[in-house]
């Protein structure tokens, strides 16, 4: 299965940058193959890194939406029955439903960030109409600073890239949390200054 997958993601690279964010869409296709990989594209020269960091960003709020409209289109019966194609059990649901009911609409951000929810954290957004453009704008926040760590150790490690998986999972937290914890201050700060306009 990881042949025909890594088959996929070498056929996106002739589409270049705009292959990066098709492979993301499926959320079968791991981005910690793809974001790696597009790293090392970018040792070999193929590519620019901010620009295939950016893709990767785009990517990675595509293949969200996808189960976001799942879950808003579809409701718990249809998530449950095409989920699995997906890769989301129904484990995975409840956990992110349990996690949406205690962190309301910012667990579109936050939920990123948690082994077993990222992915299906989606779908409660989804099925409770948040509102879209927020979903957007917190996943895209989320997103890319993952991608830029991962598309960044894939361009340091070269020909190794594939060792940026197991690097990225053991500095996750070092790395994520202090980036997390801007992001999350330039939220704050930006309803701050928005509240004090209107």
């Amino acid at each position: 299965m990881e042949s025909i997958i890594m088959d996929m993601i070498e056929a996106f690279k002739g589409l270049g940058y705009f292959g990066i964010m098709l492979a993301l869409t499926f959320e079968f296709v791991p981005a910690e193959l793809v974001l790696p990989l597009a790293g090392f594209w970018v040792y070999e020269g193929d590519m620019n890194l901010y620009l295939a960091i950016f893709a990767g960003s785009i990517g990675g709020v595509l293949g969200p939406l996808t189960l976001y409209a799942l879950g808003r289109y579809g409701g718990r019966p249809i998530v449950l029955k095409f989920g699995k194609y997906f890769l989301v059990k129904e484990d995975h649901i409840d956990k992110a439903d349990h996690f949406f009911e205690k962190h309301g609409g910012s667990v579109a951000f936050f939920g990123r960030f948690i082994p077993g929810v990222r992915t299906a954290i989606s779908i409660p957004c989804g099925m409770t109409k948040m509102n879209i453009w927020k979903f957007i704008v917190y996943t895209y926040a989320a997103m890319f600073p993952v991608t830029s760590v991962y598309v960044y150790l894939g361009y340091k490690l070269g020909p190794q890239w594939e060792k940026a998986g197991a690097i990225f999972g053991q500095y996750a937290n070092l790395l994520l949390i202090p980036i997390a914890i801007i992001i999350i201050w330039m939220i704050v700060k930006a309803r701050k200054t928005k509240q004090r306009i209107s």
